[in-house]
């Protein structure tokens, strides 16, 4: 009977394992379904908000015309736009992306800024969040173009900080004036050196000169 006895407890434990697992795996089945089902409304929501960060990244976009590169990427899980920058003082990569939390509960938007090299400070990662069916669209664009506005006054004060500058300074040769190389509004090669000129006039000048000599 004492034998009998164990091999009832041991089944019993077994079973009461089996059972377990069941549960487990019947969970983990309903929890993966209910996941897709949630990337299934992330996907649905992002293409809905889409109409409030597209025409703004657009107008960024815009704005800098052949000075930027976009680059969107779409995947299952996220959704992302960098604009690379050409920049004769920096490499400049702003990214804006979109991405479910890991439970796919919340949305989460971020902005991440790379500048190299790094001479000086500047607000490199922002995010905001939202509960995936509770997105307030208001707060998005606001934060939006929050960013966008923060970002160019960086990018302004990259082009007019000394340590970028510091070896992109040129002068004029007729108005006998500093300034950056970037800022040249004519350029004129004599002899293999290149001349910078802030207005097409004193290029003029500086070839009359030339002439005359």
């Amino acid at each position: 009977m004492a034998i009998e006895s164990l091999i009832d407890r041991i089944d019993a434990e077994l079973a009461a394992a089996d059972e377990r697992a069941q549960q487990l795996k019947s969970q983990q089945a309903e929890a993966y379904l209910g996941r897709q089902q949630r990337l299934e409304e992330f996907g649905q929501t992002v293409e809905r908000l889409s109409a409030i960060w597209r025409p703004r990244l657009e107008a960024l976009a815009q704005k800098f015309g052949e000075r930027v590169d976009t680059h969107p990427v779409v995947e299952p899980s996220r959704r992302s736009c960098l604009f690379a920058f050409r920049s004769e003082l920096a490499k400049i990569d702003l990214t804006f992306s979109v991405a479910p939390d890991p439970d796919v509960r919340n949305l989460i938007v971020s902005y991440d800024l790379k500048i190299l090299p790094i001479l000086m400070k500047f607000d490199s990662h922002s995010e905001v969040d939202f509960p995936l069916d509770a997105v307030d669209e208001d707060a998005l664009a606001s934060w939006i173009e929050d960013r966008i506005v923060g970002f160019v006054q960086t990018y302004v004060a990259l082009h007019e900080n000394n340590y970028y500058l510091k070896d992109h300074m040129v002068v004029d040769p007729v108005a006998k004036v500093s300034f950056p190389k970037y800022a040249a509004a004519a350029t004129l090669n004599v002899g293999g050196e290149t001349f910078y000129f802030i207005d097409e006039s004193t290029r003029s000048e500086f070839e009359q000169q030339s002439a005359a000599k």
